[in-house]
C-alpha cells in the first residue's frame, strides 16, 4: 500500500539524469584497514560500480538507499496525522491502515532524522578495503550507475589510526509512538592521540572529542573540512568554514596559536598545561550543519608549520628551505627539484608522529635573489636585473620593499607576486615609477582563474611598456598594512613569457557509443600571449575523436565534441587531451587539466582540478545511425545574416520525432528557424551584429532530443520539456564573415 503511495507522489520525480555525488564519509582510512563508506548524492539508483584512483583499494557496493522527496515527507506526515485522528476519534484502525502507519513511520524515520540537504537524498554504502602498503594521499572516489559515472570526489589514505562519529543515517529512532520523534545524536567520542578524526556537522551542532594528554605535551588539529569539499554550491560562504578549540578537564579553554586565517582550514597548536583528559570542539564558525559538512582532523604531537622561506627556486637546484612554527624536528628542510618542470607542488614537513598539513613551492627556470632591506625607499632600492625572481619578506606592519631596475625605451615589463596563492598571508599591492618618482602602472588584486581553490585573489600583477630609457622602480607592499616574518613573497619582474595552461571540463564525461559528447576547454592565457591553441588526444584508444579541437585566438574556452567508438566498454577510460600553440617562433605543447567547474554560494564558478579525465562509454547494444551533420565545416556566417546547418537524422535512430538544440551557443548566435523534410533537418542560424564581429571564430555543439509518438490516435502526447536525450553531434566549427 505504501508503495503505491510513494508512487504517486515520486513518481517522474527522479528522471534519469547524470549521477551526481556530493559527499564521500569518512573521507580517508588507514593503510590497512577495512571500512565502511556513505557516498551521498543524487541520481544513483541502478549503481554498478565504484571507482577509486590510484592503487590499492579494493571496493564492494553493500546497499543503494534513497529518503523520499520532501513533498513526500509532507504528504506522508499527513496521511499520519489523518491516521493518528482516526484512532482517536474509534479508538481503534484497522489491521491494514495499522500496518500502513507503521510504514510510514519506518519511511519518514528511516535514516533517523529528516535531511538537512533534501537535495542529496540517495546514498550507496561501500565496502573498501585499504591494502597495508597503499600509497598515502589524495584518491578520487567515483560511482558508476545505469545512466553514467559521476562526478569525482577526494578520499584521502593515511597512516594514522582514524576514529569516525557514525553516519548521520544510523542514530537511533524512537519507535514508541506514531510521530517520528528522534533521540538526540551523540555529540562526544573518546579518542586516542595521534589519530585522524572524521566527522558531520549537525545544523547548530558542535561536535567534541575526548582525549588524554599530559603536562607539557605539545597538541595539534590540523582541519580539512574545504580541503574535503572546495565549494558547495547552496551554502554561504560556499563551504564548512571550521573553528575548532581545546578544553580542559573543567571546560576551560587552553590558550592556543591559531594557523594563519588566509589558509582555506583552520589549524590550532598548544601546549597542554596538566595531565588529564582534554575536549577537541569543533564547529561552523555559523552554526550551520548538514550531511556535506564532512571534516577530518588530524590530532597529536604533529608539526604545526606557520611559514616556510622561500617559496619557491630554480628548476635544477636544491634548496634548503626555513621553516617556523612548533614541534619541528628540525628549522630547515632540503627540497631536491633536479628533476621537476617549472610548477607549484605541495610538500610536507614530519616529525617522529606524523605530517604537517600539505605546504606549496614554486618552481621556475629564471634567476632567483633574495630581498635586501633595508629597501624601503628609492634613495635605498634594491638593484635588480632582470630577468629575476626575488625571494623577499615583508618584514614589519607598513613595510614596502623597492626595487631598481634599468630597461630600454619601449621596452615591456611584467611584474607578478606569488604570495596568497602560495599559502602566505601577504595581500599584496605593486606600483610601478619612473626615476621622477610619476607612477607609471598599479595592481592590487589579480584573479589567477588557474588557482581553482583561491577565492581572495589577493596577488599582484602588473604589466607595462616603458617609456623610455632609464631608470625605474618597482614597489611592493601590504595592502593590510600587515608584516611579520611569515609574511613572504615571491616577486617576478622580467619581460612578458607568453604562455597558456588547460582546463578541460567535466572531469567524467558519459557517452553513448557511436555518439558524441561536449566539453569545455579552457585556455588561462599568461602575459598576452593570444595565439591560436590546437587540442588533440594522446594515446587514445582507436576510435576516439575530437571536433572542433582548437581553441581560436583571443578566446578563452572552446566547447568541443568528444566522439567514442560504437562499442560500449566494460570500464570507464582515462583520455588525456594535450594543447600546441607557437609562441616566440617554438612550439608549446601544454597539458589539459581535468578539471570541474563547480558552484560557490548559488553564483561564483571555479575550475576545481581533478586528477584525471574519465570517459564512461555506456549502451546496451552497439550504437547505428546516429545524426550527422552534412554541412561541412567551417560554417560561414555572415554578420548580421543568416546560414543553414542540415543534419541527417536517419530513420533506424529515431524514437519519436526529433529535435535538434544548440548547445551552449556563442554569444550572439541563435537559431532562427528549424524545417524537416523526411530524414532531414535544417537549422537556420544568425550571427547578431551588434554582439559578434566579423572574423569572430568557434563551434557550435548540437544535440538531438527524441519525444515519443502518441500510442493511439486519439492519445495526447505527453508534455516533455526536453525529450529523450540521443546525444551531441560532433562539434561544427564556425566563422562569422563579413
Amino acid at each position: 500500500m505504501l508503495a503505491v503511495l510513494l508512487f504517486g507522489l515520486e513518481a517522474g520525480a527522479l528522471a534519469q539524469r547524470q549521477p551526481h555525488i556530493g559527499y564521500v564519509y569518512p573521507a580517508g582510512g588507514q593503510q590497512g584497514t577495512t571500512l565502511t563508506v556513505t557516498v551521498g548524492g543524487q541520481s544513483l539508483e541502478g549503481v554498478t560500480s565504484a571507482y577509486v584512483s590510484g592503487k590499492g583499494i579494493r571496493t564492494t557496493i553493500l546497499k543503494y538507499e534513497h529518503q523520499v522527496t520532501p513533498q513526500a515527507q509532507d504528504e506522508l506526515a499527513k496521511r499520519l496525522a489523518q491516521l493518528r485522528e482516526k484512532r482517536q476519534k474509534t479508538g481503534s484502525l484497522s489491521a491494514a491502515e495499522e500496518k500502513l502507519a507503521e510504514e510510514i513511520r519506518t519511511t519518514l524515520t528511516r535514516f533517523g532524522r529528516q535531511l538537512a540537504n533534501p537535495a542529496l537524498n540517495q546514498f550507496v554504502t561501500l565496502q573498501f578495503r585499504l591494502a597495508p602498503d597503499a600509497p598515502i594521499g589524495k584518491r578520487e572516489v567515483r560511482l558508476g550507475t545505469s545512466a553514467g559515472l559521476s562526478n569525482p570526489l577526494g578520499f584521502w589514505v593515511g597512516a594514522l589510526p582514524e576514529f569516525s562519529k557514525k553516519d548521520w543515517k544510523n542514530v537511533p529512532k524512537a519507535r514508541g509512538s506514531m510521530d517520528p520523534a528522534l533521540d538526540p545524536s551523540p555529540m562526544e567520542m573518546k579518542i586516542t592521540t595521534p589519530a585522524v578524526v572524521n566527522g558531520q556537522l549537525q545544523p547548530g551542532g558542535v561536535d567534541r572529542y575526548r582525549f588524554k594528554g599530559r603536562q607539557g605535551q605539545p597538541f595539534t588539529a590540523l582541519v580539512s573540512a574545504r580541503g574535503l569539499l572546495p565549494y558547495l554550491p547552496d551554502a554561504v560562504p560556499g563551504w564548512l568554514e571550521a573553528t575548532v578549540r581545546v578544553l580542559d578537564a573543567a571546560g576551560a579553554e587552553v590558550p592556543f596559536e591559531e594557523g594563519d586565517h588566509s589558509l582555506p582550514d583552520c589549524a590550532v597548536f598548544c601546549n597542554l598545561p596538566r595531565d588529564g583528559e582534554y575536549l577537541l570542539e569543533i564547529r561552523d564558525s555559523l552554526y550551520r550543519g548538514r550531511e556535506d559538512f564532512v571534516y577530518r582532523i588530524t590530532v597529536g604531537e604533529l608539526p604545526f608549520v606557520t611559514g616556510w622561506f622561500p617559496l619557491g627556486g630554480k628548476a635544477g637546484s636544491q634548496p634548503l628551505v626555513a621553516l617556523s612554527g612548533r614541534n619541528l624536528s628540525r628549522g630547515d628542510m632540503p627540497l631536491d627539484l633536479r628533476q621537476l618542470p617549472p610548477g607549484t607542488y605541495p610538500f610536507v614537513v614530519t616529525n617522529a608522529v606524523g605530517p604537517s598539513r600539505s605546504l606549496l613551492f614554486a618552481v621556475d627556470t629564471l634567476p632567483e635573489c633574495l630581498e635586501r632591506e633595508p629597501n624601503d625607499l628609492p634613495a635605498s632600492a634594491q638593484p635588480v636585473t632582470l630577468p629575476v625572481i626575488v625571494n623577499g619578506r615583508i618584514d614589519a606592519p607598513g613595510d614596502v620593499d623597492v626595487f631598481e631596475f634599468k630597461a630600454e625605451a619601449g621596452e615591456k615589463i611584467v611584474a607578478e607576486v606569488l604570495a596568497r596563492r602560495l599559502g602566505s598571508p601577504v595581500d599584496s599591492f605593486l606600483r610601478l615609477t619612473d626615476s621622477a618618482g610619476k607612477q607609471l602602472a598599479f595592481n592590487d588584486d589579480y584573479e589567477d582563474k588557474g588557482a581553482g581553490l583561491d577565492t581572495s585573489h589577493a596577488d599582484s600583477y602588473l604589466s607595462a611598456t616603458l617609456p623610455e630609457t632609464g631608470t625605474y622602480f618597482l614597489h611592493l607592499g601590504d595592502t593590510q598594512h600587515g608584516g611579520g616574518s611569515n609574511y613572504v613573497y615571491r616577486l617576478r619582474i622580467s619581460p612578458p613569457r607568453p604562455d597558456f595552461e588547460l582546463r578541460v571540463a567535466p572531469s567524467s564525461l558519459n557517452v553513448r557509443g557511436g555518439t558524441s559528447v561536449a566539453l569545455t576547454v579552457a585556455a588561462l592565457r599568461k602575459d598576452g600571449f593570444d595565439g591560436e591553441i590546437s587540442l588533440a588526444l594522446k594515446n587514445a584508444p582507436d576510435g576516439f575523436v575530437l571536433s572542433g579541437a582548437r581553441v581560436p585566438a583571443g578566446e578563452d574556452k572552446v566547447k568541443m565534441t568528444l566522439t567514442v567508438p560504437p562499442v560500449p566498454h566494460p570500464e570507464p577510460l582515462t583520455l588525456h587531451i594535450e594543447g600546441r600553440a607557437v609562441i616566440a617562433g617554438r612550439e608549446a605543447i601544454r597539458p589539459g587539466v581535468p578539471a570541474d567547474d563547480l558552484m560557490q554560494a548559488f553564483s561564483y564558478r571555479h575550475l576545481v582540478p581533478a586528477q584525471e579525465l574519465k570517459v564512461a562509454v555506456w549502451g546496451d547494444r552497439v550504437a547505428q545511425n546516429p545524426p550527422k551533420i552534412l554541412t561541412r565545416a567551417p560554417l560561414k556566417i555572415p554578420c548580421g545574416g543568416t546560414a543553414r546547418i542540415e543534419v541527417d537524422v536517419p530513420a533506424s535512430s529515431r524514437m519519436g520525432e526529433v529535435r535538434i538544440e544548440l548547445d551552449g551557443a556563442p554569444e550572439g548566435i541563435t537559431i532562427e528557424n528549424v524545417t524537416h523534410a523526411g530524414e532531414n533537418t535544417t537549422l537556420v542560424v544568425r550571427a547578431d551584429a551588434a554582439v559578434v564581429k566579423p572574423g569572430h571564430k568557434g563551434n557550435l555543439v548540437l544535440q538531438a532530443f527524441a519525444e515519443h509518438p502518441p500510442e493511439s490516435a486519439g492519445e495526447k502526447r505527453q508534455p516533455n520539456r526536453r525529450g529523450i536525450f540521443l546525444g551531441a553531434l560532433p562539434a561544427l566549427p564556425f566563422e562569422v564573415g563579413p
